[in-house]
């Protein structure tokens, strides 16, 4: 009978000391990117109604991929590693009351939930917060991996969402900031597919050291 031998973990030094990457920690990368596809893709599409398709009739598909989006996001937001706790359980709550504030306004609305926010730019101040989570992921990405797209991305959405809050922006501007915005979110999504796993691990000795003080400090 002949045994089979695992292959030997890597192990990996960090800031803090050694550590290994599990299959635990890849799947939840895997996770994370198919999350940020999701969403990426769900936009992108919806993006493309609106700006394709001079319709009134295509807000109501609006809303359909908007919670697929809001979804997929929720997921990426709590597989995505942070190193800051606080940060990563802030932008869950961001993500948290936006999900909420747009469930409600669905429905009490009678009309499409798009429409809604369209029209009442106010209703930015709760369902904008699942937006600020949206570009919190874009500044992490910029910030840990200098992508040129994350940068203009965490640039453009602030800009645009609070351009129509405001009502400063002219339509023609709000619509090629959401082309671009759309566009660059795909790009953003189908860079990570081919990016290293361990990459989006990061330094789990920092991990493991935060928690230490944690600890701690109780």
């Amino acid at each position: 009978m002949t045994t089979q031998t695992l292959p030997p973990t890597e192990i990996y030094q960090g800031q803090f000391g050694e550590f290994t990457i599990t299959q635990s920690d890849r799947t939840g990368v895997i996770i994370y990117r198919a999350g940020l596809m999701v969403a990426a893709l769900s936009f992108a599409i919806g993006s493309a109604l609106v700006l394709f398709k001079n319709n009134p009739t295509v807000f109501t598909a609006l809303t359909p991929l908007y919670a697929c989006f809001s979804l997929a996001l929720g997921v990426s937001l709590f597989t995505i590693h942070i190193y800051m706790a606080s940060l990563h359980r802030m932008l869950q709550i961001f993500w948290a009351i936006g999900s909420i504030t747009s469930v409600i306004l669905a429905i009490s609305s009678s009309e499409p939930l798009a429409l809604t926010v369209y029209n009442h730019p106010i209703t930015l101040f709760g369902v904008g917060f699942i937006f600020v989570a949206l570009t919190g992921i874009y500044f992490k990405e910029a910030f840990c991996f200098n992508r040129l797209e994350t940068k203009v991305l965490t640039l453009i959405v602030p800009l645009l969402l609070l351009g129509h809050l405001v009502r400063i922006l002219p339509t023609q501007a709000e619509t090629i900031l959401l082309g671009i915005w759309a566009a660059l979110f795909l790009v953003f999504a189908l860079r990570k597919t081919v990016q290293v796993i361990p990459a989006d691990i990061g330094d789990k000795s920092v991990f493991t050291y935060l928690e230490e003080q944690r600890l701690a400090k109780v």
